[in-house]
């Protein structure tokens, strides 16, 4: 079974430049590695984070076989003009489409002039299916405006992987938008998809970034306000960047109370228990392992078979078509 991280960033030479070229955010300046951005602090950017034999290292270090790149979204790249939008995601794809064997791309695309041809290129180049940032996913105006590339990914069976967002948090502590705006932004875009994306794309397949935030653990209050439970939806994943075994088993507690089976904690993801053992299958089958490194690192999975299964189902015939390459060096 090949390994699947399917959530992390690496700023090619060709991307950094792109942003270097820049006076206005997202932009990195003075040395060249100091990155600024609308509503969030100035971030000090550790070369080594973005160091393709580093990360290569690191990655089999995590017996990783493949690690999905996607676009930083809350550089705020995709809800740029198109005509400056253009050249950083120029720079994205074709940097990152030429990484070596091990890695994998999510598209990315501007979404202030949504072009449907764009996004079927990068898919027919290789994309494994396309990110957007939570922030333009969060009402019926929003699917609206980007039917046209959800409607692509549809037919191609390909997924849609939901990304926090451009902050909003100027004067805010570092560590602000990470724990306020980012886990409020995956918070809406799990309701509204419930309310807007699912009716008008019942095939599509979704991933929510950092475990969207834990918002299925709020399936209850849902249900006691007459609102949808996701959390039963099959063809809806999540993964688990930025949180550990407490919160990924509550998430699989979750899934499987969703299911009809044990709410326990216990029979959260990961456990083997012959009891609940076909709900708690639903839990396994829909989360899948993310990092989103450079920013942390991979999680130990109490079922780590169950997490590249899930991935596997996730992205269909691109984990087919690959082959592991870690090994024991």
């Amino acid at each position: 079974m090949v390994r699947v991280d399917v959530h992390q960033h690496l700023w090619t030479p060709g991307f950094i430049e792109a942003l270097r070229a820049r006076t206005a955010p997202p932009h990195l300046s003075g040395d060249g590695w100091t990155l600024h951005l609308d509503g969030e602090p100035d971030f000090r950017v550790d070369p080594r984070d973005h160091d393709l034999a580093l990360r290569l290292r690191l990655n089999r270090a995590d017996r990783l076989d493949l690690a999905l790149i996607s676009l930083s979204s809350p550089l705020g790249i995709e809800q740029l003009p198109a005509a400056e939008a253009a050249p950083l995601l120029e720079a994205y794809h074709r940097d990152a489409l030429a990484l070596p064997d091990g890695f994998g791309v999510w598209a990315a695309a501007c979404v202030t002039d949504t072009d449907e041809a764009d996004l079927l290129h990068r898919l027919d180049a290789g994309c494994v299916g396309l990110q957007l940032p939570a922030t333009v996913l969060v009402d019926a105006a929003g699917y609206a405006h980007c039917e046209p590339l959800l409607r692509a990914l549809e037919e191609r069976e390909k997924p849609l992987f939901i990304h926090a967002g451009r902050a909003a948090a100027p004067g805010a502590p570092p560590w602000w938008a990470a724990n306020v705006d980012y886990v409020q932004q995956m918070h809406a875009a799990y309701y509204a998809f419930a309310a807007f994306g699912r009716p008008a794309h019942p095939t599509l397949k979704v991933c929510f970034a950092m475990l969207c935030g834990l918002a299925p653990l709020h399936r209850e209050r849902a249900a006691s306000r007459g609102g949808p439970d996701l959390a039963a939806d099959p063809r809806v994943w999540f993964e688990t960047s930025s949180y550990g075994p407490a919160a990924v088993a509550a998430l699989g507690a979750a899934l499987d109370a969703a299911g009809g089976g044990d709410t326990s904690l216990e029979a959260g993801f990961g456990q083997q228990r012959a009891i609940g053992a076909q709900s708690a299958s639903i839990a396994r089958s829909r989360i899948v392992l993310g990092s989103d490194r450079p920013y942390a690192a991979p999680v130990d999975l109490a079922d780590e078979a169950a997490a590249d299964a899930a991935a596997a189902e996730l992205l269909g015939s691109f984990t087919a078509a690959q082959q592991p390459v870690t090994d024991a060096s």
